[in-house]
């Protein structure tokens, strides 16, 4: 992270509080986590068709996630906007309801570890109202690992620190050129090729997914 500034996604692991601290970012918390807890303490409910506090809290965040879909094809400044206009009052509403609710639920209860994570991580949870930019949750970075944990466990881990590094630098370059809606066959070749021939740092930058335009790259 050395060098890095601004704002950084994460859960509610603790463990990434030091980094935080360490380097001065802002922190902003997954939504899609708050959520699956609450989807969790309905599914716990089992087929008791009564709706409860843990339906409440799981029907908010789903209306937070209706605003995104609608606003997912704007600009930043138009989906800050859009945020501030529809998002921004569901959430109040939410708020409001937490602090009422959060008493009255056993905290080792399904619905109470879902109530506090929320209480736990609002600040950071209510981030991406801030900028644009900001995505709700980072399902995105997480769908990029996937291929890889489900590899991992096919290969049955890595058996040395130098495999673990040699996966990281193949899979980095692989998901960022898909993120840019690259092919990555074709980045990839595209970057063995040229990448022997940059000999200063804005070469190399050039070479970067979010640098290349893919009818640059295109295959045959």
């Amino acid at each position: 992270m050395a060098g890095f500034t601004g704002y950084l996604q994460t859960d509610g692991y603790d463990g990434y509080n030091a980094v935080f601290a360490a380097n001065g970012l802002t922190h902003v918390g997954c939504m899609a986590h708050a959520r699956r807890k609450f989807s969790e303490a309905v599914k716990a409910q089992g087929k008791n068709k009564k709706r409860g506090k843990a339906h409440r809290g799981l029907a908010q965040i789903q209306k937070l996630y209706r605003v995104e879909k609608l606003a997912r094809r704007l600009d930043p400044e138009d989906r800050h906007a859009r945020r501030q206009q529809q998002a921004r009052p569901v959430l109040d509403e939410l708020r409001s309801w937490l602090d009422e609710t959060l008493p009255q639920v056993p905290p080792t209860s399904a619905t109470g570890k879902a109530l506090n994570y929320l209480h736990n991580e609002w600040e950071k949870l209510i981030r991406y109202l801030d900028d644009g930019r900001l995505e709700i949750d980072n399902n995105g970075a997480e769908n990029a690992i996937r291929p890889f944990v489900v590899g991992r466990k096919n290969w049955l881990f890595s058996v040395s620190v130098k495999g673990v590094k040699a996966s990281a630098n193949l899979y980095s370059p692989i998901e960022t050129a898909k993120a840019n809606g690259l092919v990555p066959y074709a980045y990839l070749r595209y970057l063995f090729t040229e990448l022997p021939r940059a000999e200063t740092v804005e070469a190399i930058e050039a070479l970067l997914p979010s640098n290349i335009d893919k009818d640059q790259i295109r295959i045959g």
